[in-house]
């Protein structure tokens, strides 16, 4: 089942990139007592991903700090190494972005938002959407239609619903 509005966040083992070696964190110790934004996406390294959905947040990191947000995670069904890569490359945890790898799909199952594409090589990935989360209570998301756009799911949608 799909996480709504209103929903608790559950909790998940997930890999976090900061540091020199994989970090295991607890979803919800991520979200307890803070507001953060939430985001995730199909692959990392891939077109929209690299190309809107990332840069969207990268671009507007103050201003969601200014709405009183602790920090800003993208989760990808990748493994460590390929979103630490991808972090570098992107300068995404220097611009104030956590990196989270869940490379089981732990966390994305168990919000419901996995899917597959086999022609693309795509098995349990993650849809493309954004949540606020407060406390650990779902307060806004925006999920997108297609896994190749980034309109609703950008930080700046997020911004004008907050």
């Amino acid at each position: 089942m799909t996480i709504s509005k209103g929903d608790t966040l559950p909790d998940a083992t997930v890999i976090e990139t900061a540091g020199d070696s994989p970090a295991q964190v607890q979803m919800a110790d991520k979200v307890k007592g803070r507001k953060v934004v939430i985001f995730g996406l199909p692959a990392a390294f891939s077109g929209t991903c690299t190309t809107a959905h990332v840069p969207s947040f990268l671009k507007n990191r103050e201003a969601l700090s200014a709405r009183g947000v602790d920090e800003v995670i993208c989760v990808s069904v990748n493994d460590y190494f390929a979103m630490k890569a991808w972090d570098k490359e992107m300068g995404a945890s220097a611009g104030g972005i956590t990196m989270i790898a869940d490379g089981m799909a732990e966390f994305t199952k168990a919000i419901g938002m996995e899917f597959s594409a086999p022609p693309v090589g795509f098995v349990d990935r993650s849809k493309r959407y954004t949540m606020l989360v407060e406390d650990g209570v779902v307060t806004e998301l925006n999920i997108e239609e297609t896994p190749g756009t980034c309109t609703i799911s950008a930080a700046e949608t997020l911004l004008d619903t907050m």
